[in-house]
Order: C-alpha cells, then sequence, then structure tokens
C-alpha cells in the first residue's frame, strides 16, 4: 500500500530518494528552506546534473505524487515516514556536524507537539551521521513531544551519475532499528525496490551508521592502495595495470575500484573517512588503515603536480596549462573535493594559467574560481598555446580524442593522464611525451 513520505532535504540525497519513492507510487513531500531551488523544481529545473533522474521527476511531479514545499508542518503532519537528508558537512577536525540535522529534529518535535496527539511517526536518519547519532535525534524529538515516535537509520549508497539506478535497484538496504513497527513498515516501503531478490537487511541503528562509514572507507581503502602502490611501481618501473588485471580476476578481491588516479573526492569518501577516523579517534580505537587511507589521497595529486614541475624544470610561471576534467568523477557536476581543484590551486600558486573544460561542471567551478582561470567552451578551444594537456576526470567524449588536433593546438606535445586513459605506446607514436599514474613515462618518437 502506497506511503506518504516526507524527505527534508532536497539535495543529492533528498531529491533522488524523494523522486524515486514517488515512482514506486508513494506520496512525497520535498521540503527545503531555499526559495530559488524550489522556484526551479516548481518550474521543471533540476539543479543538480544526475543522469536518468530528469524523467521521473518530470513523471511524478505532473501526476502530482511528487510535490516541494517549505511548510515542514503541512509535510511532518501529513507523513507516516519522515527522511532527514539533510547535509553533514566535516568540521574542522573531521566531525560531522548536526547543526541541521538536529535543528529539523528540534523544528519535528515542536510541531508534533503543537499538533498533539499524532499517529504513530517514524523519523528515518537517510544522512550520513556519526554514531549515536539515532539517539541524539530522538532526544531532540523528546524534549519537545512526549507522543508516539521512534528513530531508525536508513544509510544511502547511492553512486553519483549511477544514483537512479542504485536507487531504484539498490544491491542491498539497510534498515537501522530496533521498533517492530518500524520494520514492518520500512521493510514493506522498500520491498518495490528489491522485487530481483536482493536483501533487505535489518539491523540496530548504531550498526546501520557504522555500516555506511565502513563502505565508504573501504572503497576509499582500495583506491588508495591502488594509487600507492601505482607510486611504487613507477619507482620500480613496473605497470599498476598489469597488476590491477592481475589481482582484480582473483574472485576474492574483484575488479572494482582498483583504478590508479589522482585521487578520489566527491561529497562521500573524504568526508566519510574523516568522520569515521574522528568517531574511531574519540572511542579511543583509532583506525591506523583508514588514516593511511586519508594520507595516500591527500598526497596523490599533489604527486600528479610535481610530475608537471618536474618536466618543466620547475618553470611553470606564465604557462597555460588545457585541464581536461572538473568534477571529481564523471556523469556528475558534484566538484566537491575535486582533485582538480586541488592541481588547479597548485598550478595558480606556480604562477601558471589554467584553460578548464568539463561537459558538466564549468558553472560550479566558475562559482569557485571567477576569472581565476578560462573556461573552454569545448575540449579543443581548452587547448590553444597550452603547454600540456592535464586529463583529470575521465569522461567518455575525453578518451578517443582527435589527437591531430589536439596536437596542433598545444604548444608542446605533452599529455599528463591522471586517469590512465590512453595507451602509453600509442601516445609515443602519436608524438606526445606521455605521462600517468603508475606507468612508465614515455618520449615522443623523434
Amino acid at each position: 500500500m502506497p506511503s506518504t513520505i516526507a524527505v527534508i532535504g532536497t539535495g543529492y540525497v533528498g531529491l533522488v530518494s524523494g523522486t524515486c519513492f514517488a515512482e514506486n507510487g508513494n506520496r512525497v513531500y520535498c521540503v527545503d528552506n531555499d526559495p530559488r531551488k524550489l522556484e526551479k523544481l516548481r518550474n521543471g529545473k533540476i539543479p543538480i546534473y544526475e543522469p536518468g533522474l530528469h524523467p521521473l521527476y518530470e513523471r511524478n511531479y505532473k501526476e502530482k505524487r511528487l510535490s516541494f514545499t517549505d511548510n515542514l508542518e503541512e509535510a511532518v503532519l501529513a507523513s507516516e515516514v519522515i527522511f532527514l537528508c539533510l547535509p553533514t558537512p566535516p568540521n574542522e577536525d573531521g566531525s560531522a556536524d548536526l547543526q541541521y540535522v538536529l535543528k529539523v529534529a528540534d523544528d519535528i518535535g515542536a510541531i508534533l507537539q503543537k499538533h498533539a496527539p499524532q499517529p504513530f511517526k517514524i523519523i528515518v536518519d537517510k544522512s550520513t551521521v556519526p554514531i549515536g547519532t539515532s539517539e541524539r535525534v530522538t532526544e531532540t524529538i523528546r524534549k519537545q513531544y512526549d507522543g508516539e515516535f521512534t528513530v531508525a537509520s536508513n544509510p544511502e549508497f547511492l553512486r553519483e551519475g549511477f544514483a537512479v539506478e542504485d536507487s531504484l535497484r539498490p544491491d542491498r538496504v539497510v534498515i537501522g532499528t530496533s521498533h517492530e513497527v518500524a520494520k514492518k513498515v520500512l521493510t514493506e516501503l522498500y520491498e518495490p525496490f528489491v522485487m530481483s531478490g536482493n536483501p533487505i537487511i535489518v539491523m540496530d541503528e548504531r550498526s546501520a551508521e557504522i555500516t555506511k562509514y565502513a563502505a565508504n572507507s573501504f572503497l576509499a581503502m582500495r583506491i588508495s592502495f591502488m594509487n600507492d602502490l601505482a607510486n611504487l611501481c613507477e619507482i620500480l618501473d613496473a605497470n599498476v595495470d598489469n597488476i590491477r588485471k592481475g589481482i582484480g580476476t582473483d574472485t576474492r578481491i574483484g575488479k572494482k575500484f582498483l583504478f590508479s588516479g589522482v585521487g578520489y573526492g566527491g561529497s562521500c569518501f573524504p568526508k566519510d573517512v574523516k568522520a569515521l577516523l574522528k568517531s574511531s579517534g574519540t572511542a579511543g580505537h583509532p583506525l591506523r588503515i583508514v588514516q593511511a587511507v586519508e594520507d595516500v589521497n591527500a598526497d596523490q595529486p599533489k604527486l600528479y603536480f610535481e610530475k608537471i614541475r618536474a618536466y618543466f624544470n620547475g618553470d611553470l610561471a606564465g604557462r597555460t596549462f588545457a585541464m581536461w576534467g572538473l568534477a571529481f568523477k564523471p556523469n556528475t557536476d558534484d566538484v566537491r573535493e575535486a582533485p582538480a581543484y586541488i592541481v588547479i590551486n597548485l598550478l595558480l600558486d606556480a604562477g601558471a594559467k589554467v584553460a578548464a573544460f568539463d561537459p558538466e561542471a564549468v558553472e560550479n567551478t566558475r562559482e569557485r574560481y571567477g576569472d581565476r582561470i578560462r573556461y573552454a567552451e569545448n575540449m579543443y578551444d581548452a587547448l590553444d598555446g597550452a603547454s600540456a594537456l592535464l586529463l583529470v576526470t575521465e569522461w567518455n567524449e575525453f578518451r578517443q580524442p582527435d589527437w591531430g588536433a589536439v596536437t596542433s593546438r598545444l604548444a608542446e606535445a605533452v599529455v599528463f593522464d591522471g586517469r590512465n586513459i590512453y595507451d602509453p605506446e600509442h601516445m609515443r607514436a602519436l608524438g606526445f611525451d606521455y605521462f600517468s599514474i603508475g606507468r612508465a613515462a614515455v618520449r615522443a618518437k623523434k
């Protein structure tokens, strides 16, 4: 039976989750306090780039299963299940900032008490939150409201660029609750999403909270391991791509998240690794492996920059560098913690100029850098007069460029491939000096 749901926060997780809940027949109120965002959403414009999201949004908005409002009271009173999809940015010490979550929890408590008695409510932490947050949210609401409710944890595992697929067909659903009614209601809510037989895993609230951090930190660990190994391969004249194939075919290891590059970024991995480190340190058991993951990732874009500086003998001032890719990964406009930004900062500090192109992330980058860098209309326009091409994000359109056009527009035939998407020997034959991650540098055949 369809439910009425409130989704508080229309950021990445809230908008995707709310739309996909509506797609499965539920009535969804998406609540936000940003009037500009709400105006866009009510006028057919989605403020994020996510493949496949727009047609679902259009259909469900038209059929009135999906609505957008700043009226938290209306949404809370109308809904049986209330999802908190609010930002939890890192504090300076790496801990997750819960001010938005707890403020909304306080508001919910006040609303429920004002209109008491209310039917049983299920408040669900879908934001990535520290261990013990469900208890803090419960305490916050209980200070205001003495009626029947429970707080559950339901971490999201969405990959940017594949979030619609991951939401509609998740490989697992994790529900953290000890309340029998909440178990039943949330299990029934998610059953249409797992018709193919993938599991709904019910556990206690704290275990669910740790599960999200553990999953992202483990995936980040695989990336940092391969990057650390790639740096060793360059010293020992080995090829990290060969090693990746050699270990990835081991079924105990698998092929995913074994690609070397300039480091991970985005809204999840950096924040979640830091938050898990903070929580483990506070608990008196620092996770040493996770600390190494963080350290390797912090160094990776700097090592990439050092290759550039070494090639030009430290003389970067006045040179222009063409950068392909700004988003932290392809198929998104998300630039949070993007490795490209670290490289841009290092280049600018060295007196260099940057001409950048990204299929989706230019406007977000313009908000950050203004006119400090040049924004190209297309990938080839970024090349004009540049001393080298820097490939930082592996968008599909960068994989098979017109190398003749690249050569004719670059001032020097040099490529620094931060994602290993080109074949070294092919680049040599084309006449490029070519540098990648964990593979021997090649010099053009003269």
